[in-house]
């Protein structure tokens, strides 16, 4: 198996109508702040690399950095982290976007019988209410509303904490154009959006992961 950085999945999968940030690779600090100045603060700021998979658990992600020098400084310490097996790495550099809802979306290969799309609830409740549905690619709009119907907890789709409810159109096309890329890439083995924050009702891929079968 080999798995594409976060900047080169994020780019496939806009591809296939996957909502993603505004992002900026960069090769050092220097880099990273020109990146974040054409942003605007707040950013986020993260080692990427094709062997880069688990980011948060090694600590390789800065978030809501508000000035150059806390960019630059990101920067330097997150190239600092690097391994050697690790291989080549940049600076990933994205708006900071926040949002009270968390759901995750994904392609997983069933051994019996084939690729699946996946939705569910994530953030900090995935684990405690282990809300998921899957169905078996290729899905079409109708199938992709009766995904976003079957999750049990509807509450957090409908209007939440003054936010709007989920854009369920919107939802659709990410869930169809994960079906559209497993229809698209004989090679592809799994992909993993996990946040999409729903950010004023529009889930957004903050984080995403694409692994090739070899």
């Amino acid at each position: 198996m080999t798995t594409l950085s976060e900047a080169a999945s994020k780019r496939l999968l806009a591809g296939y109508g996957v909502p993603v940030l505004d992002e900026r690779e960069a090769g050092d600090a220097d880099g990273a702040v020109a990146a974040a100045e054409a942003i605007g603060y707040p950013v986020v700021v993260k080692l990427c690399g094709d062997a880069i998979a688990h980011k948060t658990e090694r600590g390789l992600v800065r978030l809501g950095l508000v000035s150059a020098g806390a960019v630059e400084t990101a920067g330097a310490e997150l190239l600092a982290a690097a391994r050697p097996d690790d291989g080549a790495v940049g600076l990933l550099v994205a708006p900071m976007v926040r949002g009270t809802r968390e759901l995750i979306a994904g392609l997983n290969l069933d051994p019996q019988f084939g690729m699946t799309v996946m939705l569910g609830i994530g953030g900090v409740l995935a684990e405690a209410i282990a809300d998921v549905v899957f169905r078996l690619v290729p899905i079409d709009r109708v199938d992709a509303g009766e995904m976003i119907d079957d999750l049990a907890t509807q509450a957090l789709l409908g209007p939440f904490r003054g936010e709007p409810a989920v854009d369920r159109e919107r939802l659709s096309d990410v869930l169809v154009g994960l079906s559209d890329l497993a229809e698209a890439r004989a090679d592809l083995a799994s992909v993993d959006l996990n946040p999409l924050i729903v950010n004023d009702g529009v889930p957004v891929a903050v984080d995403a992961l694409v692994e090739l079968r070899s």
